[in-house]
């Protein structure tokens, strides 16, 4: 089985992009550049196929390319975004996506960006957030019923995303902020809980055996590595400043 792994590169548009649970700092944009081109490495150095979508200066969020779709095997759902102004981050993903997939499109009333859905074998987590409505969640729940997988709503709040606040870390344990997500919701897993001064610790991206996590939340790290888990450790700190984390610069796909 082969592992591809879509990334867009980020343009200096990034310091204007949405902010929504945070404040707007100063972004370096040459160290972004930096630090996307190690996450990178790190995603080819876990055995991940890169395919790179072409850069889109006129819209600053389009690096955060996993919000645009729901990949499941030979499925993917092109999200259309609660935030209007990232609408326009789809047609180009999309057009990548044709390759590998069949492509099925998100309607009105219904929205949702990728950061909200947790997929974890045949079970699909959904985070209910001014990204992601009930529609969306009434939609997925009826397509991917079809795939063999469950919808799971979970109720969010304080952050953007689900994956904000929950990721996957593997060997059935989840690293949460259980103030932002139920952890009763995750009830299945072992659960890490981030350190109460890192709220946005739960920054993770497990790629095939491997996992990376953010430079940024120490703390929350060594509870990890606490637990038995290797971490590849990354500086995505110009990534945090535009209120991203490690999972939202991919999609990463399973390919036979």
């Amino acid at each position: 089985m082969n592992l591809l792994a879509l990334v867009r590169p980020p343009t200096p548009s990034l310091q204007q992009g949405v902010r929504t649970h945070i404040d707007r700092e100063p972004i370096d944009f040459a160290l972004a550049l930096e630090q996307h081109a190690r996450y990178v490495d790190a995603l080819r150095a876990a055995g991940a196929e890169i395919v790179e979508v072409p850069p889109a200066p006129e819209l600053p969020d389009s690096v955060f390319i996993e919000d645009t779709a729901l990949v499941l095997g030979s499925l993917a759902v092109i999200a259309r975004s609660g935030a209007e102004s990232r609408r326009a981050e789809t047609p180009r993903v999309a057009d990548v996506l044709k390759r590998y997939c069949q492509l099925e499109y998100t309607h009105a009333p219904a929205t949702f960006d990728g950061g909200d859905i947790l997929t974890v074998g045949r079970t699909v987590y959904v985070g209910r957030t001014a990204r992601t409505n009930q529609a969306a969640i009434d939609f997925l729940s009826r397509r991917l019923r079809e795939h063999d997988h469950e919808v799971v709503p979970v109720p969010l709040s304080g952050c953007l995303h689900l994956k904000t606040a929950v990721n996957y870390l593997g060997n059935d344990t989840v690293v949460i902020n259980p103030d932002w997500a139920p952890p009763e919701a995750f009830a299945r897993f072992d659960q890490i809980e981030v350190d109460a001064r890192e709220p946005m610790g739960a920054s993770a991206l497990p790629v095939g055996t491997h996992l990376l996590l953010s430079s940024s939340y120490p703390r929350t790290v060594n509870r990890i590595e606490a637990r038995g888990f290797r971490p590849r450790v990354l500086d995505l700190s110009e990534f945090h400043r535009a209120e991203g984390g490690l999972t939202c610069l991919s999609i990463l796909m399973a390919r036979e």
